[in-house]
């Protein structure tokens, strides 16, 4: 079966004031810091400075989940992304990662951030986060997971979330954590297993 992730991202002004209004709307589900590792192509095999595509390794307590996100920009307007969502668990990644550097894979970067994932009220699909992604500051995801023919439905009810929150569509500010850290010169690179 294939999942989209249909979500919207918003720079966060006042995290305080933010949170009141989420907590009217959604309930908390977890809190968690999260440290990804991001691998793409060497350098010599792109034709571009920043990667089209890249991976990630994110480390938690039992195992390791590896991640990759297919943009579909032809679902793509000005306030939604959408991104097909590839995703599995392993407790022994260094296999993988063999495969992977002899393909020409590097790591590239790695991200910290610290999550506060919230579940709507009215609807559990709808997952509101507030995160705050090291040297970047504090964002707010709205993420819809669905399937192709639901999509239309995902992308009213993501407009409907930011209306709850009085979040004006010039607020939203759709670029990657990557492209931002990638812009500002921030890599953080050590050895991926923290």
């Amino acid at each position: 079966m294939v999942w989209l992730e249909v979500e919207t991202k918003v720079k966060i002004k006042n995290v305080a004031e933010l949170r009141k209004k989420v907590q009217k709307i959604a309930k908390l589900k977890k809190k968690e810091a999260r440290s990804d590792d991001y691998f793409a192509l060497h350098k010599k095999f792109r034709k571009h400075g920043y990667p089209k595509k890249a991976f990630r390794i994110r480390n938690k307590p039992d195992k390791y989940e590896i991640n990759f996100k297919k943009r579909l920009y032809k679902y793509w307007d000005d306030y939604i992304v959408v991104k097909q969502e590839f995703e599995f668990e392993t407790q022994h990644p260094d296999e993988f990662l063999a495969l992977m550097f002899d393909l020409g894979f590097v790591q590239w970067m790695k991200k910290f951030k610290q999550s506060e994932s919230y579940l709507h009220k009215k609807d559990k699909r709808i997952i509101i986060e507030i995160n705050k992604v090291r040297h970047l500051g504090y964002f707010m995801e709205i993420e819809y997971l669905c399937q192709l023919k639901e999509m239309k439905k995902a992308k009213k009810k993501i407009m409907d979330v930011l209306k709850e929150l009085e979040i004006t569509k010039q607020e939203i500010d759709n670029v990657g954590y990557t492209k931002r850290l990638w812009d500002k010169g921030i890599k953080d690179k050590k050895h991926w297993v923290d």
